[in-house]
């Protein structure tokens, strides 16, 4: 029986001896408290027992290891006598991000695909979803059971849009909240276990996109016990930056790290899409990116294939290298190719596609040949040079598309490329391009029929 499990410094660890070992990194709390609840839903009757965590130990933490705790319990932590959290650290938090943690023994899983070491990212044609609108179910069942259509087709690669708890029933995932836990919406942990295996059994990598940029603007509660979190040293479009390089970022960067490792070795997933990475800011050596990179290929990258894949808005080509390389990511999101594509299809000029309108097909050929069409060249959109050179890159560091959620979803009615075109001849000609170009391609769900429903915007946050 194959088991996997990623060990953490923090959160809710199963121990040896029966008990649960509980961390919590609160720096800013005079006082925590474990909040058990002994039923399975927090609706019961019965009042939770509540035991103390003790004095603060060393730059901040709390710890508690008890046996009257066990798989299945639900459980927060009372910061200072008066505010209920979920632990950020949550593997599952079934009653939505507000409600308690539950205690998660990621070994009760035992895992079919001990054989599976991977596809090399050079063949790589990339599928993106998002679980809960790709099947009526909208969940990770509802994936598995389209995993034959998807492996009938061609593509090597599933990535799957953000899954991290997020606000509310249904969303497009990058306002997540607790990084750890898969949300319920979608189903369990063994749901998404369990589509990855069957996955793996059909010869298909599965990738997961992940958000270290910010947090959601509705169920953080980090701020108020955890502020060392942030920084106001750099800001970004949702407000004070993660903190990658002020005081207290080593407990940050570790948080993340093992984000990237728990995903990668307790799920098998093959690899990570990380959102917006120009919103990473840290001024510190190595980069915290470079830093993951690092971690992962000398740790589960050592025996099988694992993609790191940016979306990076700066054309940073610093962060990219031969595919497998100890210090760098695989490849980028090339949204100039489809910024030239998109331009010559429809012949919009407005927002960031000013950028490309005077000369589509010379910035398209730039593309083709060397990675970015901007590789320092004034923008005029932005109003700053962007890009870094790339032509020193393999033409795998780039991921070439005609749409992706962002692509369609920013659209004010999400209107997919078929529906806006003006020559159906000249989107075939634009598909033979990307299906043909020696980059890997991507495909966003029902790009392959035209599906003609848009994909729109939607959360489900408070009023």
């Amino acid at each position: 029986m194959t088991q996997r499990r990623h060990s953490m410094p923090f959160g809710a660890e199963l121990t040896p001896e029966g008990g649960v070992r509980f961390r919590l990194w609160a720096p800013a709390a005079h006082e925590v408290q474990l909040v058990l609840y002994d039923s399975a839903t927090t609706t019961s009757h019965l009042p939770p027992r509540i035991l103390e965590m003790g004095e603060a130990q060393p730059e901040g933490w709390f710890e508690l290891v008890t046996t009257q705790a066990r798989a299945g319990s639900r459980y927060r932590y009372r910061i200072d006598g008066k505010l209920d959290v979920p632990d950020p650290a949550s593997r599952r938090n079934p009653e939505d991000i507000d409600g308690p943690s539950e205690v998660v023994d990621p070994t009760a899983f035992e895992w079919s695909d001990p054989q599976w070491r991977g596809r090399p990212w050079t063949e790589a044609v990339v599928y993106e979803l998002h679980v809960g609108t790709f099947s009526p179910e909208g969940t990770f069942a509802g994936v598995t059971r389209k995993l034959d259509h998807l492996a009938a087709l061609g593509v090597t690669a599933i990535e799957l849009m953000p899954i991290a708890d997020f606000p509310g029933k249904r969303g497009w995932g990058y306002d997540g909240v607790l990084q750890f836990a898969p949300d319920s919406a979608y189903g369990t942990p063994e749901d998404l276990k369990a589509l990855i295996c069957a996955a793996h059994q059909r010869g298909l990598a599965i990738m997961l996109d992940v958000v270290y940029n910010h947090f959601g603007p509705e169920g953080n509660y980090l701020h108020t016990y955890a502020p060392q979190f942030f920084t106001e040293r750099h800001h970004t479009p949702w407000g004070a930056a993660i903190n990658f390089d002020s005081p207290g970022s080593r407990t940050v960067r570790d948080f993340y790290i093992h984000n990237t490792l728990y995903w990668l070795e307790e799920y098998n997933f093959d690899g990570l899409r990380f959102d917006a990475v120009h919103a990473i800011l840290d001024d510190s050596k190595p980069h915290i990116l470079t830093e993951i990179a690092q971690r992962v290929r000398s740790g589960p990258g050592r025996d099988r294939d694992i993609y790191l894949v940016l979306e990076n808005g700066a054309n940073q080509s610093r962060f990219l290298g031969p595919a497998g390389a100890p210090d760098s990511s695989d490849a980028q999101w090339n949204d100039d190719v489809h910024h030239c594509l998109h331009v010559i299809l429809t012949g919009e000029k407005d927002g960031y596609y000013e950028d490309y309108a005077q000369n589509p097909q010379g910035m398209l050929c730039r593309c083709l040949a060397e990675g970015f069409a901007y590789q320092g060249q004034a923008s005029a959109h932005e109003g700053h040079p962007r890009g870094e050179p790339s032509a020193h890159l393999p033409p795998t560091a780039f991921v070439n598309f005609l749409q992706n959620h962002d692509q369609i979803g920013n659209r004010a009615f999400g209107e997919r490329i078929s529906a806006i075109v003006r020559s159906p001849e000249a989107l075939r000609a634009a598909y033979s391009i990307l299906l043909l170009a020696p980059a890997p391609p991507m495909l966003f769900m029902g790009e392959e029929w035209q599906a003609p429903q848009p994909f729109a915007y939607f959360c489900d946050f408070e009023p």
